[in-house]
């Protein structure tokens, strides 16, 4: 916003033990946390008070591997884990400012169902919601909705332009001033102020009305996590976040760049989207310290989790039949996340990295930026990407929780307010406030363009 200091955006992305592979066997990891709800209102009341924009919570319906030695080893795979909109209704009545960004798949929902689903959440809490948008890429979650296969690439991303618009139409049923509730009169809704979107598409056919009001920040933020070439179409034409894994920050500026460059054919401008890359950060008061935490969790890497996630990673090939010292095969163009492939392929290249090694590099990061260091280096590194055009903040990824969060907040976040990098307090009450987004204007609000 104009006036406003430019400073980093940060979402606490939470995966019940962590983000590293073996995080539920660390010592001070609670091991049941995908299913102990006092335990995300501690991590979601940590992260309110050291003032994180958001919450984002990652979802699957599938539990993205088969029965296996791996499966049982791995707390990573959508096992015992809440349904992320449900837990976000709760912790909304234990939170007052904080964001929540749940994941929800065009692929196996209907529009009418997320937008009922997001718009609800965005009123139980006061305008706090956002929905990140994904295209389900797991053979295993097609399975537990009637297919044998998964929708093609090129498939489920036109299906999400699809369900895109018909969510945000949705949205847009009811005006702000669309109910009057006047008991003396007896008028509960104006009906002048409902609009029926009347949707029939190639994937979709909605009449509507929404049987929810209009949502407190007009929409719920819409984010996207898509990097491929149809993801990123998707989300300059639609997304407000996007969510996106880089190694290097050389990648990070092309993509930013590229991202940005696109939004001026949709009538968007800069600040319209906020690019927020993944940061996987080992925290230790000496750089010492914090590579003697990195090595305690990577030495409780079973070699069949490694193994496994590589291959669930790389588009469902199985590694197996490679020497897991020798080098990472050419592989097969995926169905799966062609853009996580493809990263993988490129740090195995980079990096000249055996199969074994390779699984090693991501087991905590799994493809996002992984740092291990000082306060002092880690804010270094996130401002040197904030400011020279690589993100407008990061989604932040504790190795385990709730130290790993901890850590961050208690280290890493005062050495950025005291280079002016983060807020101190909350810009207002509602996440679009904070992340300083437009609320949407309601169609039958805007100008008339002169002929």
């Amino acid at each position: 916003m104009t006036g406003r200091r430019r400073q980093l955006k940060l979402g606490a992305f939470l995966y019940p033990t962590g983000h590293h592979i073996a995080a539920w066997r660390h010592p001070l990891t609670q091991a049941d946390a995908g299913s102990n709800f006092s335990h995300y209102v501690e991590l979601a009341q940590i992260a309110e008070a050291a003032k994180f924009d958001l919450i984002f919570m990652a979802d699957g319906v599938g539990t993205r591997g088969e029965d296996t030695e791996a499966l049982h080893r791995t707390a990573l795979r959508y096992v015992a884990q809440f349904e992320p909109i449900t837990l976000l209704s709760a912790l909304a009545a234990v939170t007052k400012r904080i964001g929540f960004v749940a994941t929800a798949s065009t692929s196996f929902n209907e529009p009418y169902h997320i937008a009922r689903k997001f718009a609800s959440l965005d009123h139980i809490s006061g305008g706090r919601a956002g929905w990140n948008l994904v295209t389900s890429s797991s053979d295993h979650e097609a399975h537990n909705f009637g297919r044998d296969e998964h929708y093609a690439h090129a498939e489920r991303y036109d299906r999400a332009e699809e369900f895109a618009d018909v969510v945000l139409g949705l949205w847009d049923t009811w005006e702000e001033d669309a109910f009057p509730r006047d008991k003396r009169s007896g008028v509960y809704y104006d009906p002048d102020k409902q609009h029926i979107l009347n949707h029939k598409g190639k994937h979709f056919k909605v009449r509507g009305p929404l049987n929810v009001a209009r949502a407190p920040q007009g929409h719920p933020v819409l984010v996207q996590a898509g990097s491929s070439e149809p993801g990123r179409e998707l989300a300059a034409r639609t997304a407000e976040v996007v969510f996106t894994a880089h190694q290097t920050i050389e990648d990070a500026r092309t993509f930013y760049a590229d991202l940005k460059g696109r939004l001026q054919k949709y009538g968007r401008n800069h600040d319209d989207l906020k690019i927020m890359p993944g940061i996987f950060p080992v925290v230790g008061r000496t750089r010492e310290e914090a590579q003697r935490k990195f090595a305690e969790i990577q030495d409780l890497i079973h070699p069949a989790v490694g193994l496994a996630m590589l291959s669930g990673m790389s588009g469902g090939v199985d590694l197996s039949q490679y020497p897991l010292d020798g080098p990472v095969p050419d592989l097969p163009e995926t169905n799966g996340s062609k853009s996580r492939q493809r990263l993988l392929l490129e740090l195995a290249r980079r990096e000249n990295l055996s199969i074994r090694q390779l699984y090693l590099r991501i087991a905590g990061a799994r493809g996002h930026w992984q740092i291990v260091g000082t306060p002092t280096e880690i804010a270094d590194r996130m401002e040197e990407w904030f400011k020279t055009g690589a993100a407008d903040g990061f989604n932040v990824m504790p190795p385990q929780l709730p130290t790993g969060l901890y850590d961050f907040v208690e280290h890493v976040l005062p050495e950025l307010r005291r280079r002016g990098l983060f807020r101190s307090n909350y810009e207002g009450t509602t996440l679009r406030e904070n992340l300083g987004l437009k609320v949407p204007q309601h169609p039958a609000r805007r100008p008339v363009a002169a002929e």
